[in-house]
C-alpha cells in the first residue's frame, strides 16, 4: 500500500527564472561561494602573516647606513647629524598640502587603501601586462618602506595591504603622515624630513619655507634624479608640478602658486648642514652609493657599505698636504696673505689642494681629498681640470714608446716630434686623460689640462702594464640582514703595450720600488706630484680656485720635494 506525500513546491528562485537559466545560477552561486572561501582564506592567510610585523617599529629611528675602509674599520658616516624624528606640531602645514596633492589626495578619505585608486592601477597592469601602476598610499609606502617588502609581486601587494590596514587601526592619520615623512629617502645621503631640511636649506623642518617644502616633496618620486644637489632644474620643475597639483585641489590659488615658483633656489652650504657630509671622499662614496642602488632598490637604511678607501692613507695624505701648504704659507716671502676672519675654502685668496689614490690593478679609489676644508667649500677639485705643464711627459713617453720611437727622459718636445701632437693626444687621451689639447709642439711642454682624478688613472695605467683601470669607491653592499646585495667588479681597459708603460714610468725620478715627479707649471699657477708606488697611483695637484701664481718655481719644487721624502716610499 503507497503513502502519499504532497510535492514541495520549486524554490522560488527556480519559479522566478527560466528553466534554462537554473543550471548556470545554481554553478555561478556555488562559484561564488567557493570564490568567497578562498578569499576568506587568503585574507587570514595574509592577517596571520601581517601579525608576524611590530608594528612599534613604524615609529622608531631607522637604522643609519654604516661605512666600512678597506680594511672593515668603520668611519664616519655622511648624513650622520641631523638624524632625528619629528613631531607633527614640526612639520609646516604647506608641506603636509605638499604631500597630499602629490602623493595622496584622499588621504584622510580612505582606511588605508584607496580602492579606487586599486581598481585603476589593476585594469592599467592588466593591459601593460607587468606591475606599472602601484596606487600606493602614503599608509602604504610607509608600510612598504618599514618593512622593506619591495619586490614587485601579487605576494607583495596582498602583504603589503594587509599590513597597511594594521598600520590604519595602530595609528591616527597624523602619526602615519609624520611617521612617513620621518622615514622615506630623500636623496644625498638623508633619511627623514628632518635630515633633507638640514641638507638641502640648511634649515629644520619648523623652519622651511613654502618653495623648500614643495621641492622637498617633489623629490619624493625620484631622490636621486630629482636632487636639488644634482639636478637644480629637475627639482625646480618637480616643484612646479607639485604646485600645479595643490593649486587644481583648490589648497592655493594661481597667483600665489606663480609668487612661490618665482623663488630662486637656495641651497645650504657647507657649514650651514651641519656637516651632514662629513668629506670629500664620503660625498664621492654616497653619490656611487645612489648610482648602484636606484630609487626602487634602495632598502630603508641599515646598509653596511664596504668601501675602497684606506683611512690610514687618506690621513696621512691630509696631514702631510696640510704640513706643506702651512709651511709654505708661513714663510716671510709668502706673498698671498690670507683674508681675516676667513676660514680655507671661502675665498680665493687660500692656496688650495686635491689628491687622489688609485689602486693600479683593479681601479679602487684609496684615497681622495678634494680640497682644503669641505665644510667650506663643497667643490670637489680632483674633477677640476688644471695645466699640466711638465707632469704631461710620462703620456708624450707613452705614445713614442708605443710606436717604437726613443724615449728621451728630460726632453719632452724632441720625444714628441717624432710623432707629432695628434698621436699624443690619441694616447693620452687611451690612457683616460681628456684634454684639450694644443695641435701643437707646446703640447709636449704640457700645455694640456686634466684633472687630478685622470691622472691618478693615467699614472695607474703605466703602473698596470698599460691597462686603464676604470675608478670606484664601494667594493660591497649588505642589507641590514648581513645579505650581499652588490659586489663591484673591476673594469680594465688595454690603453696601451706593457713595453710602452713600463718606458713611460721610466722617465718619473725613483726610489727604492716608488717612481714620483714633482713640479710646478711654469706660468707657476699649478703644482703637481705625481707618486707611482708598488700598489697605489697618486696624482696631487696645489694652486690656488683662481689661477693665481704661487710661489717662485725653485721654491715651490723644493717644498713639493721635501713634502714626496715626508711620505715615503710606501
Amino acid at each position: 500500500m503507497s503513502t502519499w506525500r504532497p510535492i514541495s513546491p520549486p524554490p522560488l528562485w527556480k519559479r522566478c527564472l527560466p528553466g534554462f537559466l537554473h543550471g548556470p545560477v545554481k554553478l555561478a552561486f556555488i562559484l561564488g561561494l567557493a570564490g568567497a572561501v578562498v578569499l576568506s582564506g587568503l585574507a587570514f592567510f595574509y592577517f596571520m602573516l601581517a601579525m608576524r610585523f611590530d608594528l612599534d617599529e613604524v615609529a622608531r629611528l631607522p637604522a643609519g647606513t654604516v661605512f666600512y675602509d678597506r680594511k672593515g674599520v668603520e668611519i664616519t658616516a655622511p648624513g650622520a647629524s641631523g638624524r632625528k624624528l619629528v613631531t607633527r606640531a614640526e612639520i609646516p602645514e604647506f608641506l603636509v598640502k605638499s604631500l597630499l596633492a602629490r602623493e595622496d589626495a584622499r588621504f584622510f578619505d580612505h582606511h588605508g587603501v584607496d580602492l579606487r585608486g586599486l581598481a585603476r592601477a589593476t585594469v592599467r597592469n592588466i593591459r601593460d601586462r607587468d606591475f606599472t601602476q602601484g596606487a600606493s598610499t602614503l599608509s602604504m609606502q610607509l608600510a612598504r618602506n618599514s618593512f622593506d617588502i619591495r619586490q614587485k609581486s601579487l605576494h607583495r601587494k596582498f602583504l603589503e595591504i594587509a599590513l597597511t590596514l594594521r598600520l590604519e587601526k595602530h595609528y591616527t592619520k597624523d602619526e602615519i603622515l609624520t611617521h612617513y615623512l620621518n622615514r622615506i629617502y630623500f636623496g644625498a645621503g638623508a633619511y627623514g624630513i628632518e635630515q633633507a631640511a638640514r641638507t638641502y636649506f640648511g634649515k629644520t623642518t619648523r623652519d622651511l619655507g613654502d618653495s623648500e617644502c614643495a621641492i622637498i616633496v617633489g623629490i619624493i618620486r625620484g631622490p636621486h634624479a630629482f636632487s636639488p644637489v644634482r639636478n637644480p632644474e629637475k627639482a625646480l620643475n618637480q616643484r612646479g608640478q607639485t604646485l600645479n597639483r595643490m593649486v587644481a585641489m583648490g589648497f592655493i590659488d594661481q597667483a600665489r602658486r606663480d609668487a612661490i615658483a618665482a623663488e630662486p633656489l637656495k641651497l645650504a652650504s657647507g657649514e650651514e648642514t651641519g656637516g651632514n657630509q662629513t668629506s670629500y671622499a664620503l660625498k664621492a662614496i654616497d653619490n656611487e652609493l645612489e648610482r648602484i642602488l636606484d630609487d626602487s632598490r634602495r632598502p630603508p637604511g641599515g646598509l653596511h657599505v664596504h668601501t675602497t678607501l684606506d683611512a690610514a692613507w687618506q690621513a696621512r695624505l691630509e696631514t702631510e698636504l696640510n704640513h706643506a701648504v702651512h709651511a709654505l704659507e708661513g714663510e716671510k716671502s709668502w706673498p698671498h696673505p690670507a683674508p681675516k676672519n676667513h676660514a680655507p675654502g671661502t675665498d680665493t685668496g687660500y692656496l688650495q689642494y686635491a689628491a687622489v689614490t688609485t689602486e693600479t690593478k683593479t681601479g679602487a679609489v684609496l684615497a681622495l681629498i678634494g680640497g682644503r676644508d669641505f665644510n667650506h667649500s663643497r667643490f670637489d677639485r680632483t674633477r677640476s681640470t688644471r695645466d699640466l705643464g711638465s707632469a704631461f711627459e710620462p703620456f708624450v713617453a707613452a705614445a713614442a714608446a708605443e710606436r717604437g720611437k726613443l724615449v728621451l727622459p728630460g726632453k719632452p718636445v724632441q720625444t714628441g716630434r717624432q710623432i707629432g701632437p695628434a698621436e699624443v693626444e690619441r694616447l693620452a687621451k687611451r690612457c683616460g686623460i681628456a684634454g684639450p689639447f694644443l695641435q701643437t709642439e707646446d703640447l709636449f711642454r704640457g700645455s694640456v689640462a686634466a684633472t687630478p682624478m685622470e691622472m691618478s688613472v693615467g699614472l695607474a695605467t703605466l703602473g698596470n702594464q698599460g691597462k686603464r683601470p676604470k675608478p670606484f669607491f664601494i667594493r660591497e653592499i649588505r642589507d641590514a640582514a648581513g645579505e650581499v646585495i652588490y659586489t663591484a667588479k673591476p673594469q680594465l681597459t688595454a690603453a696601451l703595450s706593457p713595453h710602452a708603460a713600463l718606458e713611460a714610468a721610466s722617465v718619473l725620478s725613483r726610489e727604492n720600488r716608488t717612481r714620483t715627479f714633482t713640479g710646478a707649471t711654469g706660468s707657476e699657477r699649478d703644482a703637481w706630484t705625481l707618486r707611482l708606488g708598488p700598489s697605489g697611483a697618486t696624482a696631487i695637484w696645489i694652486g690656488f680656485d683662481k689661477p693665481t701664481p704661487i710661489a717662485p718655481e725653485k721654491r715651490l719644487n723644493s717644498l713639493l720635494d721635501e713634502f714626496v721624502k715626508r711620505l715615503g716610499n710606501g
